[in-house]
């Protein structure tokens, strides 16, 4: 999944399809609106065809732009309500070619503006993505939305309408194929007309969702785009690796440099003066070689810490479950683990997992106000998934600067964070990560630190 998907993968609920008789009623009146903004929606693909066809006279070309863009903005409302009501997810397009300057900017009789606008229009696959889904909406789409307002309208006319009018229009009165002329037929138009409704409402929220994925495939973007999109999102994935690895090594050379190489040089002016005090003062001496011990301790545990923070060796050893169990013991928080994970994954995933969860796991601790975080570890349908979840006080920032280094942890292998924070609690945190098990078998055991 690239980044614009993931972006847009997160799109807003509270428009989807309800449940019960409310939502049927306003998913009913959503048919009927995209039924209606069909015509909308073939007016402007008229103008945007009939400038085409005004191109070899010169004045298509400043027609052209406009009506463009007057298709590119109900494309863009579909893509929206498709989203909104459905949660079906519809890629934009790249935007359209930037408007020249208008008439009163440009000198008298300057055009090429217009003229290069137009040829770019041309050659805009998502141009005609437009222009195709304009002209098919009025006789597909249009048609499809229409059904359930149309059974419902002509359930209310059998269920509301014909017991009041039949006395009225006598014989040959007919309502779907039942002759309304007595009692007996009418409450059996009635009845007929409640099942026209019932069945309007029934089919209203499966009908926008088949409608938003006949949209879909209409306006999702072009191929080409979406290639374009995949190389500008792996440009920028490999620019922030290199910029975290370059981090990561100047932090190596700082450890280094400030805590097991001062110790080591310390450690070594302090044997050479225990050197030349063996034969004058050997408590001194002695004294000096308990202090070169110390150091060398130290300096020890430095290198152990350096090399934790670079991979940690339970992670290597054990994998990610057992891994994940040691962060959860060296925090104060109460930290409940649960792995279920098929066998040790690949090196690089289990890495990224990791890292990913430890920077959860601190933030949790540093800002959430919880005495209690969860975590859970699985790997299913080829997707290593990683829950932190804790009760605290709520209100994390997306764009928090933690939160956007985990998420430029994950960007090379297409993984995706989201965040659920709401003010007062709780905070959860799922991160994916695509990847394949190096073993078969499943592995599963929890673990509380």
């Amino acid at each position: 999944m690239t980044e614009p998907q993931v972006g847009m993968a997160q799109a807003q609920a509270d428009g989807r399809p309800g449940t019960g008789l409310g939502g049927a009623l306003a998913d009913t009146g959503r048919c009927q609106l995209l039924a209606l903004a069909a015509l909308a929606v073939s007016g402007a693909g008229s103008l945007v065809v009939g400038a085409l066809l005004l191109l070899p006279v010169g004045i298509g070309f400043l027609l052209l732009p406009p009506a463009a863009a007057a298709l590119r903005h109900m494309s863009d409302r579909y893509r929206d309500r498709a989203a909104r009501w459905t949660g079906t997810v519809i890629s934009p397009p790249r935007p359209l070619p930037p408007r020249p300057l208008p008439p009163r900017l440009l000198p008298p009789g300057n055009t090429a503006g217009r003229h290069r606008q137009a040829r770019a229009l041309l050659g805009d696959d998502g141009f005609w993505h437009d222009l195709r889904w304009a002209w098919a909406e009025p006789w597909t789409g249009a048609l499809l939305a229409a059904v359930p307002p149309a059974l419902v309208g002509y359930g209310l006319f059998g269920a509301a309408v014909q017991p009041f009018v039949r006395p009225l229009l006598g014989d040959g009165n007919w309502y779907a194929f039942i002759p309304v002329d007595s009692t007996a037929t009418m409450l059996a138009a009635l009845l007929l007309g409640l099942g026209f409704i019932a069945a309007g409402l029934r089919l209203a929220p499966a009908t926008l969702r088949l409608h938003a994925r006949w949209s879909g495939r209409l306006l999702a973007a072009p191929h080409t785009t979406e290639l374009v999109r995949r190389i500008e999102h792996l440009a920028g994935s490999r620019t922030d690796i290199l910029d975290v690895q370059a981090a990561e090594l100047r932090r190596i050379e700082r450890d280094l440099h400030d805590g097991a190489q001062a110790r080591l040089v310390a450690l070594g002016m302090t044997v050479d003066k225990a050197t030349h005090l063996l034969d004058s003062d050997l408590p001194a001496a002695r004294a000096l070689l308990h202090e070169v011990r110390a150091t060398s301790q130290r300096a020890l545990q430095d290198l152990r810490e350096l090399v934790h923070g670079v991979l940690p060796p339970v992670l290597a050893d054990r994998g990610l479950g057992d891994a994940v169990r040691s962060l959860a013991l060296d925090s104060h928080l109460d930290v409940h683990v649960e792995a279920a994970l098929p066998g040790r994954l690949p090196a690089p995933v289990e890495s990224a997992g990791y890292f990913a969860v430890a920077e959860l796991l601190a933030n949790a601790a540093k800002h959430s106000g919880a005495p209690e975080v969860r975590i859970r570890l699985s790997h299913t349908d080829g997707v290593l998934r990683a829950t932190v979840a804790d009760d605290g006080r709520g209100g994390a920032d997306p764009d928090g600067n933690g939160l956007r280094g985990v998420r430029r942890r994950l960007d090379p292998f297409d993984g995706t964070l989201v965040l659920h924070s709401p003010r007062g609690g709780p905070t959860t945190a799922t991160l994916e990560i695509p990847c394949a098990s190096s073993l078969p078998k499943t592995s599963s055991s929890s673990g509380t630190g």
